[in-house]
Parts: structure tokens; sequence; C-alpha cells
């Protein structure tokens, strides 16, 4: 990493396609994820043998099955893409606005030879009052393995601190287990579990992982 700075209105279209790249990326083992969970593994079964038994024949059941996880996957990969349409028409359409405006709030980028390769950014918890939550931390695959996520997550912790935060809050998802390493690696806490109010996360079990930082017990 060259430098890192904060971001600029001419990063916005940058700083999307950095993001949604590294979303995408979690759909594989997000399906994954869908296929473990009992109730999934009971609907396939239950679809498996009704066919068998009404067929007499392997063909059916497996064709069956085989839809059923195709129109699966299209499910994850729709919610994905929901969850990054979203993201890219609030926040990360809106930089200046949610971020740079407040003397609490930032938002970085990490160049590398001239060009964005990673970003990150804070602002005053909702869950957690009085607490500062890191932020859309993604780094381009090419630049991952160089220290630039844990550089970054520094640049956060510093922040916050210097504005008297006593804690750093993030949420990254039960799929993401790089993540979690490094948020762990750069002394952040578990404090809980819990599953996404929305119906579907319910019912497929995606859960979030809440980590903290405390910044007055000399987090990073």
């Amino acid at each position: 990493m060259d430098d890192r700075r904060g971001a600029r209105e001419d990063d916005k279209e940058i700083v999307k396609e950095i993001f949604t790249m590294g979303m995408s990326e979690h759909v594989p083992s997000s399906f994954m994820h869908l296929l473990k969970q009992p109730l999934t593994q009971m609907i396939l079964m239950v679809t498996f043998c009704a066919l068998l038994a009404s067929s007499k024949s392997v063909l059916l059941p497996v064709v069956g099955v085989t839809l059923l996880l195709a129109g699966a996957k299209q499910l994850v990969g729709y919610l994905f893409n929901s969850y990054i349409d979203t993201s890219l028409r609030k926040d990360l359409g809106r930089i200046q606005e949610t971020y740079l405006e407040n003397k609490d709030s930032c938002f970085w980028v990490a160049e590398s030879d001239g060009r964005v390769v990673a970003t990150v950014a804070c602002l005053p918890a909702e869950r957690e009052p009085g607490c500062m939550e890191l932020k859309r931390l993604s780094v381009r695959r090419t630049h991952r393995g160089m220290g630039i996520a844990k550089a970054l997550s520094r640049t956060v912790a510093d922040f916050s601190r210097e504005r008297g935060f006593p804690a750093v809050v993030l949420y990254t998802s039960v799929v993401q287990t790089d993540a979690q390493r490094l948020y762990e690696n750069v002394g952040y806490t578990r404090v809980r579990e819990f599953v996404i109010p929305e119906p579907i996360a319910k019912i497929t079990n995606f859960t979030l992982i809440e980590y903290r930082l405390d910044l007055l017990q000399g987090g990073k």
C-alpha cells in the first residue's frame, strides 16, 4: 500500500466497484451455508423421496432436487444483489453526506501505484450509542495479504480514539471467515451472534457476528 487518504467525490465509482466485487465473493459460501441447514436438507430429502415414490424412477427425483438447488442458489444471489443495490443507493451513493460532513465520521481509500485498492469507513454506531462503527472494509483480491486491511482497521481505531470514543464495533456475517480472523487478529472481541430479522434469514439461519474493540483498554 502506497498511501491512504480521505475519499473524494471522484472515488465514488471505484469504491462501489470494490464493494460490489467483495460482497459478490460471498455468494458461494452463503449457498454452502444454506445447504448445511437442517431445514434445507429435510426439504431436499422429502422432495427426493416423494418424487421417487410417485415416479418409480431415479431420474425424476434427481432432476427435481437439482432444480431446487439451482433455485436456492439463485435466491442467495438475489439476496446479495439486493443488499448490494441497497448499499449503493444509500451510504455508498452518498459518501460525502454520510461520512465526510461530520467530524465524527470518515471514509478512507488505500492506493497502490496510484490506484484505489481498498476502502474503510466509520461513523457513530446506531445499535451501540456512544461507540464508533467500522464499516465498508474491503480490499481488492489482488492486494490481500499485504496488511492493508489491518492498516485500515488501525486507522479507524486511531480516528475513534482521537475523538474520545471508548470502543469500535462492527458487524460481519457468519460466512465471512477471513474477515472474522482479521478482526480477531487486530484485537476485536466477539460479542454476540444474532439472526438477521428478515424472514428468509431466519429460515436459513443466516447470522451476523458483532465484534468490539475497547479503546480504553489499549485496543490497537
